[in-house]
């Protein structure tokens, strides 16, 4: 079973760019920090960071819950370290996601099972792992289509 998601960014001005996830969910402003933009919305490493989190934190309460557990409040935070490659162009080198349940773990039953297998739930941090192939298409205002 094969799903699709889109997303439609609009430039806005600058570097700011207006998300639409579609008509159920509102839109969300984006920008680029200084000196690039103004700040006016999350970067794309935060947005990143934010997926991965929050997938890595629905795999985990889904784990829970498989054998009826609740967590309790979920926290996670998520940290970028960015660094030059080869290129010298700035990447994102390595994510670390700090999660924190909200119960004691005493609590929780079955969690050595549950933190064997909660990684392997999340679509999203198990794609950015392994890499994850871009189609590049790029078309002009005309629709002529330029690349791809």
């Amino acid at each position: 079973m094969s799903e699709q998601a889109t997303v439609t960014l609009t430039r806005q001005s600058g570097y700011q760019f207006l998300v639409d996830f579609g008509p159920a969910i509102a839109q969300l402003a984006v920008d680029e920090p200084p000196p690039l933009g103004g700040a006016a919305g999350p970067a794309p490493d935060h947005l990143l960071l934010a997926a991965v989190a929050n997938c890595l934190s629905a795999s985990l309460v889904f784990a829970l819950q498989k054998y009826k557990q609740d967590p309790g409040p979920l926290k996670a935070t998520a940290t970028a370290t960015t660094g030059r490659n080869a290129a010298n162009r700035l990447r994102i080198t390595d994510i670390t996601v700090q999660l924190e349940l909200g119960r004691p773990a005493a609590e929780l039953e079955h969690l050595d099972r549950v933190l064997a297998q909660f990684e392997e739930f999340c679509t999203v941090s198990m794609s950015v792992r392994q890499g994850i192939a871009i189609n590049v298409q790029v078309q002009d205002g005309a629709g002529a289509r330029l690349k791809g």
